[in-house]
């Protein structure tokens, strides 16, 4: 596995430095297609502009499955001087770790490619853009048809909370449902000296982001996994002007269809309450986002299985994730797992998004061993398989 793991880290290394943002990655898909359109047993396909799926044939009987890893970037100022493969690009950077995903996949493929007749069925390699952005390029994938009649699709995220050596496999809920609000709170703006002929959106926008934290800790069990953080809080012109307009933005994570409901209203009810006492009028859009991953029970099994059969200690399962992440929309369509691979160590520590956010690459072994043997277990994600089993 050395080679592919070293063509895996040098790959991963030059997307960092020339990392693109969601619906922007056309020389990222470029970029795939290159360096793998001399394989000699894959067709391409292109379902969007800036997506890429790889497709092995074997001619050999089995089940159809997906690996699925994304490929677009954030646009996040990097602050690592230090690392010799620093985005070259201003504004933006792979802090997420989909250049690690991207060229574990490709590392996948060349070993696919040279190992043929190790593998059964169609193996598609799923180079999915925009995951980053609402509403995402998993639901345009899926839209499309292409993966109706497919048997699994596997996927997987480095994430630096955790350490290195560790891959954590959940069945059931993996990750959150994601939803967004965009609030603009309409006061009456006037002179910071006479405060008394104005509405104050800042004033009644501070009291919303306060409230807002009662809404976890007040209106839910706190058993219940909820999360609600205002990001964004944009008001003014003039320190001696008290503006007209405030807007404010925020996300939304929680786990079941309820609470999910439950989260929206009490956020809109308390918008409503504040500025009606103010006096002041508002605008909330409330974007509905990525739905829960669910990992399919009998197939995420199989995978843990694969897992401790080649890592065996290092598997374990944590408590779902409040991130968000819309390979939900293959795991609707699809019987799915979606893994966690540790990536952290004492240099890469600093949480996802972040501008020093970095990968150990030495857990690149883990997420390349657990493409490649999902791969060669594919005829056991077959649904026929499943129905005799069942029977």
């Amino acid at each position: 596995m050395q080679r592919y793991l070293e063509r895996a880290i040098a790959w991963r290394r030059h997307l960092h430095q020339h990392p693109e943002e969601s619906f922007e990655e056309v020389q990222t898909a470029q970029y795939i297609v290159d360096e793998l359109k001399g394989l000699k047993h894959a067709r391409i396909e292109r379902l969007t502009p800036t997506s890429v799926v790889l497709v092995f044939d074997t001619g050999r009987p089995g089940a159809r499955i997906g690996l699925r890893a994304d490929t677009d970037a954030l646009p996040v100022q990097e602050d690592r001087p230090d690392l010799p493969f620093a985005s070259k690009v201003p504004g933006k950077m792979h802090a997420c770790g989909h250049d690690g995903h991207t060229a574990i996949l490709m590392a996948t493929c060349l070993y696919i490619d040279e190992h043929i007749d190790e593998f059964s069925g169609q193996i598609h390699a799923i180079f999915q853009h925009a995951e980053e952005i609402l509403p995402g390029g998993a639901r345009e994938m899926v839209a499309t048809g292409y993966f109706d009649d497919f048997d699994f699709i596997y996927g997987q995220h480095l994430v630096s909370p955790v350490p290195t050596g560790v891959i954590d496999i959940k069945a059931g809920p993996a990750t959150a449902n994601t939803d967004a609000y965009n609030i603009t709170i309409h006061g009456k703006g006037g002179h910071a000296a006479m405060p008394d002929l104005s509405i104050d959106p800042v004033v009644i926008g501070a009291q919303f982001v306060t409230a807002l934290q009662s809404v976890v800790s007040r209106k839910f069990s706190p058993h219940d996994r909820v999360v609600i953080s205002n990001t964004m809080f944009h008001a003014g012109t003039a320190q001696n002007i008290i503006p007209h307009t405030a807007k404010l933005t925020g996300s939304v994570r929680t786990m079941t269809p309820e609470h999910r409901e439950r989260a929206r209203a009490a956020i809109e009810a308390l918008l409503k309450g504040l500025c009606e006492a103010h006096g002041a009028t508002w605008d909330i859009e409330y974007e509905v986002g990525y739905d829960a991953t669910f990992n399919d029970p009998e197939k995420t099994a199989i995978v843990r299985e694969i897992a401790k059969e080649r890592f065996g200690n290092a598997v374990t399962e944590l408590p779902p994730l409040m991130a968000g992440e819309d390979f939900s929309a293959f795991a609707r369509r699809v019987p799915s797992t979606y893994v966690f691979i540790g990536a952290s160590n004492a240099e890469f520590s600093y949480p996802h998004h972040h501008p020093k956010f970095g990968l150990d690459e030495a857990s690149f072994e883990y997420g390349l061993g657990m493409m490649v043997a999902v791969a060669k277990n594919a005829a056991r994600f077959s649904r026929k398989a499943s129905q005799k089993a069942d029977a």
